[in-house]
């Protein structure tokens, strides 16, 4: 047994129809947003480091993730994290997007955006609160780091707190280097850090 659709329900249904289905999940997404039911919204933009995925709950900017992190692993352990109604929708993230392209473009040094610091804690996050004020341009040592978020000795911990910092780039853990001066590990791998010090430096 078959179900005749009215006409126009039909016709405003027809997959040969031009954008519906953009205009249908931007339609959800806009309404999704007014009435506060997003936990995290998401989108993703290219780069001259490869995709990023740009994620952000109502608070703010929660999560860059580069390609190599498998973004649906990464939308997955948001879900688990932050709550499971995720939902793409790239107008939420629009002045994060923009800046990002400033940024590559040499234009910005700095990032305004709104950020959600949830998913990191303790002296994680005191390193992370430390990195935006390393000067565009500049790098910190590892122990230069540890010694500004309050721990010496917390070297270490530096380099974890940055191999876990979940807004890299806008949070620029890519400007903490080794005490001789060598890169040391970056999330995004070794080539991803070094366009970003390049930028930077030219």
């Amino acid at each position: 047994m078959t179900t005749q659709l009215p006409a126009e329900l039909g016709a405003s249904l027809d997959p040969a129809g031009p954008g519906t289905l953009e205009r249908l999940h931007a339609r959800l997404a806009a309404a999704a947003a007014e009435q506060h039911l997003l936990d995290v919204a998401y989108r993703t933009v290219d780069s001259p480091i490869g995709p990023l995925l740009l994620a952000a709950t109502e608070r703010g900017l929660v999560r860059v993730a580069f390609a190599l992190e498998d973004h649906d692993a990464v939308l997955q352990a948001l879900a688990d994290r932050l709550g499971p109604r995720v939902l793409e929708n790239p107008s939420r993230l629009d002045a994060a997007a923009r800046q990002l392209d400033e940024y590559f473009a040499g234009s910005r040094h700095s990032f305004d955006v709104p950020l959600d610091f949830s998913l990191s804690r303790g002296f994680r996050l005191s390193v992370l609160e430390h990195l935006p004020q390393i000067p565009y341009g500049s790098t910190e040592s590892y122990a230069q780091v540890a010694l500004a978020a309050g721990s010496p000795k917390a070297v270490r911990a530096v380099g974890s707190a940055c191999a876990t910092n979940p807004l890299p780039v806008v949070v620029p853990c890519h400007r903490v280097v080794r005490s001789d001066g060598s890169f040391g590990g970056y999330l995004g791998g070794p080539d991803a850090k070094r366009t970003l010090l390049a930028l930077e430096a030219a």
